[in-house]
């Protein structure tokens, strides 16, 4: 959300020249540290929003929940290029240099191109997002995104005829993410929506997390966000960008399809295999509480999926 008198370019400028210290300040073993501290005065007059706080004014696709603390968002994370421990990712995050980067976007577009992270985030004006997240394994967080709708980018690629899919790529750098050194996942981690699905209002493209650049363990510098599916959708460190006619072999669904399926629904009523779905943990909480249909977001989405059979497309 574009906030009243606001300089658009001026949280674009924070973002990029603190992705740039941040990846400095990383090379130095400094970067967790960084990325854990409050911004001054001066950056959050300059990029206004969540500092783990709620905004003074939600927007349309906001939820109006507690925001989870910082430090937790950070903290907790479940990110296997890094390790397969929670506390992997803000551990060894500092290991991830999130400039110069760039995104090759391909496949049936009618321009393809390799973009430099900050030219293709000058493209839109930044927004605020506040949304649930759900995590397959039963705990959730409420997140603070800043970054802008996959839609938008989507639209501006100019998709061919033939595009149904859009499939995502992350970094493939076992120098800089550890976890790829062994063979937990197939690498390089691909996740994948259907063309529909990334036109959606709420699918989103997050470049930074509490008003200030996305962390290294969060999916700096570029990661995907669609809050009515469980959390290992929301790929991150995304450097390809491929619009497909067929589906993508996402490698969840690779590793383990009895167990994770492509579309990947927040879905009370079907159970993982090892587990029930029905209810959930909230970081933070110590009660656990019903999960909701699409995560909450029914309303908005429950549409895409009217001809589907959900157990089966699970």
């Amino acid at each position: 959300m574009q906030h009243p008198g606001e300089a658009p370019n001026s949280r674009r400028e924070f973002l990029r020249t603190g992705a740039l210290f941040t990846g400095t300040v990383a090379a130095l073993g400094g970067g967790l540290e960084l990325l854990s501290r409050r911004p001054g005065a001066a950056a959050e007059s300059a990029l206004p929003g969540l500092v783990g706080q709620a905004k003074k004014a939600l927007g349309p696709y906001d939820t109006s929940e507690p925001v989870t603390p910082y430090a937790q968002a950070t903290g907790y994370n479940n990110f296997y290029e890094f390790g397969t421990d929670k506390a992997d990712p803000a551990r060894l995050a500092a290991s991830l240099k999130p400039r110069p980067w760039t995104v090759k976007i391909d496949g049936e577009v009618k321009k393809p191109m390799t973009v430099d992270i900050d030219t293709l985030q000058s493209w839109f004006p930044l927004e605020d997002r506040i949304y649930r997240m759900r995590c397959v394994e039963g705990w959730s967080m409420v997140m603070p995104w800043l970054g802008f709708p996959l839609s938008a980018l989507i639209r501006r690629l100019n998709p061919t005829g033939k595009a149904k899919y859009v499939q995502f790529t992350a970094l493939l750098d076992p120098k800089q993410f550890p976890g790829q050194r062994g063979d937990v996942l197939a690498w390089p981690y691909v996740e994948g929506l259907r063309l529909d699905e990334a036109l959606s209002p709420l699918a989103f493209m997050a470049v930074g997390l509490a008003g200030r650049v996305l962390p290294g363990q969060n999916g700096a510098p570029l990661r995907l966000v669609v809050p009515w599916k469980y959390g290992f959708k929301g790929i991150k460190s995304i450097v390809r960008i491929t619009l497909t006619e067929k589906q993508p072999q996402t490698t969840w669904a690779q590793s383990a399809p009895g167990e994770y399926g492509f579309y990947a629904n927040v879905n009370p009523k079907v159970d993982h295999p090892r587990w029930s779905q029905a209810t959930e943990r909230r970081i933070g909480e110590l009660s656990r509480r019903p999960t909701l249909m699409f995560n909450g977001y029914a309303d908005q989405v429950g549409s895409l999926y009217s001809n589907l059979d959900l157990r089966k497309n699970y």
